[in-house]
């Protein structure tokens, strides 16, 4: 039964909640065999054998919020703090640039020294730079106002995470936080016209089965442009710190189900599944993904944005991580893409984004 109800979420993009649900409480090795495959199938529809490559730019690791699972929460008074300057930014994506990268992403915490002036002269200085490439931002929950000013100022994409799409799961980890509020903030910048990143954390203490459906049956009705997923690694200086980890295996099964329920996403295999996996990123490939995010950073700077412990790749210098990653690619059959690497639908009606 469990690979009828594969071949029907492959062709019509669509289950009811139950028959979901009886998927991952069902999913053994040689399912989930079946299911990769198909995953990588549909991917292949839209993106062939195509992996995008983006450098990422972690460039502040203040953050005003407290999460309970991240290293970066307000209340971690152990972690050094830093704010990269304009200069060291661009330097950056010079360097990114040479090497051939055509997308940026700045990534950091929710930090109010970046209020709209100070983030609308940093985007506007990279755009005027290098006006080729697309700029995606990660920082956080703003106003609609601030999400329209930075997207005026040439912000191509936005990423952000909605972690879970249980409400009480939700509120349980983010402290003053609302998923209602989350939920604005990606609708805003939908309509806004960005291409917009989404995605959750799975083995979080106290998810369940049922709160990875929901996931599902948001990221269906929403249909972001990228689809971040990657397991939860606890830190040792949060609440969290004594959680559980090892749920490589959900998250690929996760990647999957995506893939074939989101089709032209764009879905990373993200750094945290080659913490957890030697393996992990290769393996989220096969499983659908089609996006690696080669850090630009700074090594001090990629060694104190630490949202949880132990990731990989914080002593390497960018030429060595992009080579070694388009290595491994190249390796398990897939190519690297160096363009901009825009959403399929973006392509399709020749936007420029």
């Amino acid at each position: 039964m469990i690979k009828e109800l594969i071949d029907t979420l492959f062709e019509f993009q669509n289950l009811p909640d139950g028959d979901l649900l009886y998927i991952l409480d069902n999913m053994d090795a040689n399912t989930f065999d079946y299911l990769s495959r198909k995953a990588d199938e549909k991917r292949r529809q839209f993106y062939d054998n195509q992996i995008y490559m983006r450098g990422l730019i972690e460039f502040t690791n203040f953050c005003q919020q407290d999460c309970a699972y991240c290293g970066l929460r307000k209340s971690n008074t152990k972690i050094t703090r830093y704010r990269m300057k304009l200069e060291q930014i661009l330097d950056c994506c010079e360097k990114g640039y040479d090497l051939g990268f055509r997308t940026f992403v700045l990534q950091g915490g929710e930090d109010p020294w970046f209020n709209d002036d100070r983030l609308e002269e940093y985007v506007r200085t990279i755009k005027n730079k290098f006006p080729e490439v697309a700029l995606t931002l990660s920082v956080g929950e703003r106003s609609r106002e601030s999400y329209k000013r930075l997207y005026d100022a040439g912000v191509n994409r936005y990423l952000l995470r909605h972690e879970t799409a249980s409400p009480s799961l939700y509120e349980s980890l983010h402290v003053g936080m609302s998923l209602e509020n989350r939920k604005r903030c990606l609708h805003d910048l939908k309509e806004i016209g960005y291409q917009v990143g989404a995605g959750f954390m799975v083995g979080l203490p106290g998810q369940t089965h049922e709160d990875l459906v929901m996931d599902l049956r948001f990221l269906y009705e929403l249909k972001p442009h990228m689809i971040g997923i990657g397991p939860f690694i606890p830190h040792s200086d949060t609440p969290l710190a004594n959680a559980t980890k090892n749920t490589i295996d959900l998250s690929l099964t996760m990647i999957s189900l995506t893939r074939l329920m989101v089709p032209d996403a764009l879905l990373p295999a993200t750094t945290a599944m080659g913490t957890l996996d030697r393996y992990g990123r290769e393996r989220a490939i096969k499983a659908g993904a089609n996006i690696v995010m080669p850090n630009l950073s700074p090594i001090d700077a990629k060694q104190n944005y630490e949202i949880y412990q132990n990731k990989i790749c914080v002593n390497d210098d960018v030429t060595h991580c992009r080579g070694c990653i388009e290595m491994r690619i190249k390796n398990i059959g897939y190519e690297v893409n160096m363009s901009r690497g825009d959403h399929y639908e973006f392509n399709k009606s020749n936007q420029q984004y």
